[in-house]
């Protein structure tokens, strides 16, 4: 049996959520629904309030929020790649292409956040009328109605432990302070000191980089198999470290693929011990990881006999 093969085996037999997959595919769906139909109701409400008000910022505000639209397509797009089971050219499974999705958020955030700063341009330059308070009202829905998405798009990310619903949640969290700076802009319009609708934007395009930032760093961290917390290490050392025979712990790494990970580590063992009871030990350090703790579904053990570590490192 070839190597791909064993492991593709191996990776059906050791991977089991905590939820159902069927359930996690299913909350997916609904965090990327409730998105997508509540983004491509406040873009029509936004362009037709914008419109009627004379709202220039509410009507770069459908723009933005059409943007949401497309960036939750893309998120589920990546979430329902992520869900494919492992085959033979991708043996670990699909899950990494949520995180690769997260960083196409981060793309559209950039984009945002030079409309914003286009739109203040514009309103610093060019003597606009004020736009009617019909444009604050619907500038108050938008915040209420972004808070409840946010709320419950991240719970669902947070649930079934993806990353890509995650920091869709955060790009949308970005939609409450643009409502915010179109209210004080129409405010600040009808008293007089119209500088404060392009100084709250140029703040607001600040924060969407920001959260570009947040979101790039912790799905580039993701990819590249960054340790999540310290917390997860000792846990992983406490698990493997309580099986009878294991004499010690090192070069503990960690592999990120999606809503899961896998862990490459070394266990010291009696050097004079027989291999069969060397390859038991293993095996019950990678059943104990994997039932203890969640985000692990894969455990590679490598058994090197105790005080050799260094050339054990070498042989490796």
């Amino acid at each position: 049996m070839s190597l791909s093969r064993r492991l593709w085996n191996d990776l059906k037999l050791s991977v089991v959520f905590d939820l159902e997959e069927s359930e996690r595919i299913r909350l997916g769906k609904r965090a990327a629904f409730a998105g997508i139909g509540g983004n491509v109701l406040l873009t029509s409400l936004n362009f037709l309030v914008g419109i009627s008000s004379g709202s220039v910022a509410l009507v770069a505000e459908a723009a933005h929020t059409l943007s949401d639209v497309l960036t939750s397509v893309i998120t589920y797009i990546g979430f329902r790649i992520g869900q494919r089971p492992p085959d033979r050219q991708h043996p670990y499974g699909h899950g990494r292409a949520e995180a690769l999705v997260g960083l196409v958020v981060v793309v559209f955030l950039g984009i945002i956040s030079y409309e914003i700063l286009s739109e203040a341009y514009r309103k610093l330059f060019l003597e606009l009328a004020p736009p009617d308070y019909t444009a604050v009202l619907m500038a108050g829905f938008g915040i209420i109605a972004n808070i409840a998405m946010t709320t419950y798009i991240r719970r669902i990310g947070e649930r079934i432990n993806s990353p890509a619903i995650v920091a869709d949640a955060q790009h949308q969290k970005v939609d409450i302070f643009s409502c915010i700076a179109i209210m004080l802009g129409v405010a600040g319009s009808h008293l007089g000191f119209r500088f404060l609708d392009p100084l709250v934007a140029v703040i607001i395009a600040v924060l969407v980089l920001k959260t570009a930032f947040d979101v790039g760093r912790e799905n580039v961290n993701n990819i590249l198999g960054a340790v999540p917390s310290p917390e997860i290490m000792e846990d992983i050392e406490k698990s493997a470290m309580s099986v009878d025979g294991v004499k010690g712990l090192h070069e503990v790494r960690i592999n990120h693929f999606g809503p899961y990970a896998s862990v490459d580590l070394h266990i010291e063992v009696d050097g004079d011990m027989m291999l069969r009871d060397a390859h038991r030990i293993a095996h019950d350090v990678e059943r104990r990881v994997i039932e203890d703790i969640d985000i692990i579904k894969m455990v590679n053990v490598h058994v090197c006999p105790v005080g050799e570590k260094s050339r054990c490192l070498e042989w490796s």
